[in-house]
């Protein structure tokens, strides 16, 4: 402005009057620029402080001029595992997994705070309604059980438990694992040319409660020339509800073949198996001497079988012979068995 005033004198009016107006608005104009490049923004110290975040939140705002921070990553046991909550926290709240690209972020980053916190209500324990009990049961606290009639009525053993539990320990003791045999049966004999015949016996008849049981026997071929008739009793010395037993044998034999006769006293023993209780199955083997110390001394060697085809009915074997010096004779029988 000053040049211009002391070009007055030599310039024109005019043009005077025109440069000072140009010079004046490109003066305003550029006015507006110089100041605000003069005002030099101030950046705070700190930035705005905002409530704690709660565990669910990873970082501060991006917009904030200190250094980021990132939150602790959740612990196995956050912290509403610690609240006494009854329910589950609901599905629509979910945490956010870490992120530390802070750059793909945008300016800011959401915040939780306490009006945006979960609101599932405290819940009380509740206890479970008392188990229901069963009206009309014995004042010992026994159960009734609801039995088929049908299923006792076939049953023999849930009868006997129904009207009395039995003593297990005396049932081993006086409790046969096998049962009295009545048999029929037909009987071949190998030494006598195969001559065919029957035989009719029973088998272990109880005394009372007593180990003491008694058998007999009698057989005959049809032609006549071999026959077998004897009585015996068998005294046992274990238990009968054992599955194997062994018994002294006392009886009487007469024995008529076409090469020897013997007639006396029958001793021996005899050993049972017992695989299945109640008469089901069972083995024994018989070794006896009729006349024993004489000359007509005969050894009876026998072994039966049985096996229980129903309740009550089984069917056998019975295989025996007979020593007497150097004579042997033979025999075999098929034998179908009745158990009262």
């Amino acid at each position: 402005m000053m040049i211009i005033w002391s070009l007055a004198p030599v310039m024109g009016r005019w043009q005077w009057l025109a440069t000072s107006l140009l010079l004046t608005v490109g003066a305003l104009s550029s006015a507006p620029a110089a100041m605000a490049q003069a005002v030099v923004p101030v950046k705070p110290n700190t930035c705005q402080r905002h409530p704690k975040p709660p565990p669910q939140v990873k970082h501060l705002a991006t917009s904030c001029d200190r250094p980021l921070t990132v939150a602790e990553p959740l612990l196995a046991e956050p912290l509403f595992a610690a609240l006494p909550f009854e329910e589950p926290l609901s599905e629509e709240f979910s945490f956010a997994e870490p992120d530390f690209d802070m750059a793909a972020r945008s300016a800011s980053a959401p915040t939780v705070t306490a009006s945006t916190a979960v609101s599932t209500p405290m819940l009380t324990a509740v206890s479970p309604p008392p188990l229901a009990v069963a009206e009309n049961l014995p004042a010992s606290g026994e159960q009734a059980v609801a039995v088929d009639p049908a299923i006792i009525e076939s049953s023999p053993v849930l009868q006997r438990w129904l009207e009395e539990v039995p003593d297990v320990a005396i049932d081993i003791q006086h409790d046969p694992a096998f049962r009295t045999r009545v048999r029929l049966g037909y009987a071949e004999f190998p030494s006598a040319d195969n001559t065919g015949g029957i035989y009719i016996g029973v088998q272990d008849v109880f005394i009372g409660q007593t180990p003491l049981t008694l058998s007999a026997e009698y057989a005959i071929n049809r032609r006549g020339d071999r026959q077998l008739i004897g009585a015996d009793a068998q005294y046992y010395l274990l238990p009968l509800g054992w599955y194997g037993n062994v018994a002294p044998v006392v009886g009487y034999r007469s024995i008529e073949t076409s090469t020897f006769d013997s007639v006396g006293v029958n001793l021996g023993f005899r050993i049972i198996l017992v695989p299945s209780r109640g008469g089901a199955a069972d083995l024994s083997f018989t070794q006896s001497w009729v006349a024993p110390g004489t000359d007509q001394e005969v050894g009876l060697s026998t072994f039966s079988a049985g096996y229980a085809i129903a309740e009550d009915i089984r069917i056998g074997t019975d295989i025996q012979t007979q020593n007497a010096g150097d004579r042997q004779e033979s025999r075999v029988i098929f034998l179908v068995e009745w158990m009262p």
